[in-house]
Order: C-alpha cells, then structure tokens, then sequence
C-alpha cells in the first residue's frame, strides 16, 4: 500500500487518523509540527501527505509553499482545518494542493480524498479550480468546494432502514445488545452525515472508542463508502 504524511498538531487527530489508515494497509508517518515534517520529508518519500493548515510554528500553507518553491511537492497533499476561509483554500489550490478536507473530518471523506489523491497524479499548480473571466470563482463556494473545483465527495448512503429493524429476541442477551448497538450506532452515523466527531458527541463516546466499536460491531463504513463512487 502507500505510505501517508499526517501532519497535525492535535494528538487525538494524529492517533486517529493513524489508526484508521493503519487499518487500511498504509503505512503511516506522523509529525506534530512543520519542522518534524520537513524532517520526515527529507528522510523519504511520502505518497501523500494529510497536511494541517493551523499549526503553532509554521502554517500548513507556508509549509505546501516551501515545499513547491524548493521541488519537494512531489505528492500530492491533502489539506485539513476547521477555521480556513475560502482565500486560504484557494491559496493552497493554487501552490499545488490536491484536496481539503474540513474539521470535524468524517471516515469516508476521508478514504475517498486518501483514494483519489493517491490514484491520480499530484495537482499541478495553480490547476485546481475553474476560472471565471481570468478569476477564480469563489462566490457561493464552501471552503471544500474551492478546493475541488466545486466538486464534493457524495453523501454518505443513507443507512436508516436498518437502524429501524427488529431484534430477535430469542437468542442470548448479547447478540440482542450487539444488534441494538449496531443499529444505534448506524442511525446516529446516518443522521450525522458520518461525522465521527458529531457521533462521539452523541454517544460519549471518545472518537478512537467509537472507531473500534464500530469495527467491533461490523458497521462497515468503508463498503458503504465505495459503493457511492
């Protein structure tokens, strides 16, 4: 498989996301900070990095721009935040960015930016999004959207009718409680579009608990994502 640059300042996201990709067959490298990136950076070729724009020393953007200014943007980068506006994505398109993904980041958007980015060649500057009269178009566009050219990944499917099922009651306690648990959990992803994080909030669970638990129970979120592309 590939081996993926996850560049976060946050713990809780760089387990997580490390977790997740690790799952996946990837290999995956982690730095907290620019300087540990450029480090690992120079020590090997990533297939793909998973860059956070707000970071404490030096920001995601002036990381991509240092990278394409000196020939290292080589891979195509995947950029993450919460907080950035429509210019910072539009910034970052235009040095050679290949995606964004949007804080709270949820698991199939992020399988499929990670596919996409690393089944297609690594964006060529300033090649990003469309221009309108030698303009880029930004005018009702979503931070994401700038970013893929007006293009979002589709919704995630829709999985309330088998959070609507009947439990057999019959059989041992616990696969009863495992069929109601799967099922809870497939109604609250459903009804949160996929969003681990709004999950977690709903169900109190801590997101890398959530993560396993789902596993556990059989929720198959990376299936349910493929079958949309």
């Amino acid at each position: 498989m590939a081996t993926i640059l996850v560049v976060d300042d946050e713990l809780g996201i760089r387990d997580l996301l490390s977790e997740i990709l690790n799952d996946e067959g990837h290999t995956v490298e982690l730095a907290e900070n620019a300087a540990q990136a450029r480090s690992v950076r120079a020590q090997l070729r990533p297939d793909l990095v998973l860059l956070d724009i707000w970071m404490p020393d030096t920001d995601g953007v002036t990381l991509l721009k240092e990278w394409a200014s000196s020939g290292l943007l080589t891979m195509p980068v995947i950029m993450m935040s919460g907080h950035a506006t429509i210019d910072t994505a539009v910034d970052a398109t235009r040095i050679g960015a290949s995606a964004f993904l949007e804080k709270p980041i949820t698991l199939q958007k992020l399988l499929k930016a990670v596919d996409q980015g690393l089944n297609k060649p690594a964006a060529k500057i300033g090649a990003g999004l469309p221009l309108k009269n030698g303009a880029a178009t930004t005018v009702d566009l979503t931070v994401e959207e700038a970013m893929t050219g007006g293009i979002l990944p589709e919704p995630m499917m829709d999985m309330g009718p088998q959070s609507m099922q009947s439990f057999n009651l019959e059989g041992p306690l616990r696969s009863a409680r495992d069929e109601f648990e799967k099922a809870y959990f497939e109604f609250h992803l459903a009804k949160e579009s996929g969003s681990m994080t709004r999950v977690a909030e709903k169900t109190g669970l801590e997101r890398t608990h959530l993560y396993r638990k789902l596993k556990q129970l059989g929720v198959d979120l990376v299936r349910s994502k493929r079958s949309t592309l």
